[in-house]
């Protein structure tokens, strides 16, 4: 009873010291913790937990938090197996995460990251937005169910930094039943602002280009939604179309005046509308005849210096690759690219003139058996921003674990996972039994030893029987999380290393401590047969001497 009241009052008096403490130095030592570490301490005592979930804390974090690429590759089936969604994180450092992130589900297709949150498309009645750090996960309707034709490329997600309004917007296309002729265009944006309850249609100043925005993407910079739309009339017959988030008003801006040079055994031309360190950039190249998802020729990258005056700079020029990944296009100073090769490359220019073509090209990761034109790339922070503020619209919840991965469709590729840790358990249990058995055949041999009466000899072969144990690899312990597919082809092809290291360090032990085996015999034979002699020598000299005293 003592001892509690002496450790309640050492509690209280710590509490007390640390509610002492200024709070602008608690917060100055916050902004420099990772998410992860925050959430824990909001469990430690009132203060930290009011401090940690302030709104103007959490803003200031987040102008704080270190940025990652985040490769988001769709689900696909490839060569009859099914693969799920997947994501790999690429921090400022260029390491890369070893385990898959919760919040994806197996069917889920990103479709928007802005401020921490994701913006996940299902082919359900209703999209998710989930913060990629907490786990927290906001369910909201679609604004048309079943939507004939619809697709994740036509919903874009956004932060306008003045109203502080996260929104979601959809291009509506033109019914096909009413519109058939029009299939292919729309002329509504759908806009919903989280914490409303209903979706709005916005009418577009002209009637628009779907297939533009399903082949060129579309980007969120400071508030604005971008895309390209048709415009046969301009050079590029491309024209950039703008969306204000917080006025939800339209604009139109010309592309560069200049016409980027055809080469003659290349095909038709593609554009694509990216962000590159924050700012609207434009990319084109020409396509292969023959594969029109491939390019060939000169890459050029234009970035849009000035929304006002409309102009644009020329950034880069380069050997075109095959596939250009969006629609974040670089991490810090580096491009990056994919080719048909199943890896993925980061490009940094290496000459202070950025229209050099002299490059420092380096492998980031192998996506096979994905296929490169289904990768795509966003920026992102991790935050604590929650969405539990949005309840009312929507269905906030932690994302379940099992969460479609109980569909009929995944059970194979979960069977396979279960195989993966099964073979792990066995080849673990495989390496302790061999060391129990080399252990024990060990033991024989040194029980064979005395019978060796030659001490430098019996001192030599017990030194190589020491020598001789089987050094194993140390059993890490197999997390519960689920490696994502870099980390899962890494852990593959390190099983199958360790199965060979086992068999080539058990069979090399093996006839070593077999040849010791094969020598301490060979020794005491010899020991045997050298004795026998002795023994005969013996007798012999024995059966003279007495002869001798006869005679």
């Amino acid at each position: 009873m003592v001892s509690e009241e002496v450790n309640s009052k050492k509690q209280r008096n710590e509490e007390c010291f640390i509610n002492r403490l200024p709070r602008d130095l608690i917060e100055r030592v916050f902004l420099r913790l990772p998410v992860s570490t925050l959430l824990m301490c909001v469990g430690v005592c009132k203060p930290w937990q009011n401090l940690i979930w302030d709104p103007q804390f959490v803003t200031l974090h987040l102008k704080h938090a270190s940025r990652f690429a985040l490769l988001f590759f769709r689900k696909e089936s490839v060569a009859g197996e099914r693969h799920p969604s997947d994501a790999v994180l690429i921090d400022e450092a260029w390491s890369q995460s070893t385990y898959a992130v919760p919040v994806v589900g197996p069917d889920d297709i990103l479709f928007g990251s802005c401020n921490g949150l994701l913006g996940l498309y299902t082919k359900t009645s209703s999209i998710k937005i989930a913060n990629l750090a907490t786990g927290e996960c906001l369910r909201l309707e679609k604004p048309v169910k079943n939507l004939k034709g619809d697709h994740f490329s036509f919903y874009s997600f956004g932060f306008h930094p003045l109203t502080k309004e996260y929104k979601i917007t959809h291009f509506l296309g033109d019914c096909v039943e009413v519109r058939p002729q029009n299939k292919d265009r729309f002329n509504f944006i759908q806009v919903y602002k989280l914490g409303d309850e209903t979706w709005k249609d916005i009418r577009t100043p002209e009637s628009l280009s779907l297939n533009c925005v399903r082949n060129s993407g579309t980007i969120n910079v400071d508030g604005t939604m971008y895309w390209l739309t048709e415009d046969m009339a301009a050079n590029w017959q491309h024209a950039v179309m703008s969306f204000d988030l917080g006025k939800e008003s339209f604009a139109r801006i010309q592309l560069p005046a200049s016409v980027p040079e055809d080469c003659a055994s290349g095909g038709s031309r593609r554009y694509w509308i990216r962000e590159i360190d924050g700012k609207v950039s434009i990319a084109t190249a020409q396509t292969y005849p023959s594969q029109p998802r491939r390019l060939v020729g000169e890459l050029q990258i234009w970035a849009l210096d000035n929304k006002a005056e409309q102009r644009w700079s020329h950034k880069y020029n380069m050997q075109a690759i095959d596939y250009i990944p969006g629609p974040n296009l670089a991490h810090g100073e580096k491009l990056l690219m994919q080719c048909c090769d199943g890896n993925l490359y980061s490009y940094e220019f290496l000459a202070e003139n950025v229209m050099s073509k002299v490059l420092k090209m380096v492998k980031l990761l192998d996506f096979s058996p994905y296929k490169p034109d289904n990768m795509q790339s966003y920026i992102c922070v991790k935050s604590l921003v929650r969405l539990d503020v949005y309840k009312k619209a929507g269905i906030v919840c932690r994302p379940n674990q099992r969460d479609g991965w109980e569909l009929e469709k995944w059970k194979a590729w979960q069977l396979l996972i279960s195989k993966m840790e099964e073979l792990w358990s066995r080849v673990h249990q495989k390496e302790h039994e061999s060391i129990a058995s080399l252990q024990q055949l060990r033991i024989q041999l040194n029980g064979l030893l005395p019978h060796v009466s030659d001490d430098s000899i019996r001192q030599q072969i017990g030194m190589k029987i020491g020598q001789k144990f089987p050094v194993f690899p140390d059993q890490q312990p197999r997390s519960l999380r689920r490696l994502n597919l870099v980390e899962q082809k890494r852990d593959i092809e390190a099983l199958h290393a360790r199965i060979n290291k086992h068999v080539e360090i058990v069979k090399g032990v093996t006839q070593a401590l077999g040849s010791i085996s094969s020598m301490i015999h060979s020794v005491i034979q010899d020991q045997v047969g050298a004795s026998s002699s002795n023994a005969v020598i013996s007798s012999q000299t024995q059966s003279e001497g007495g002869d001798a005293v006869e005679t």
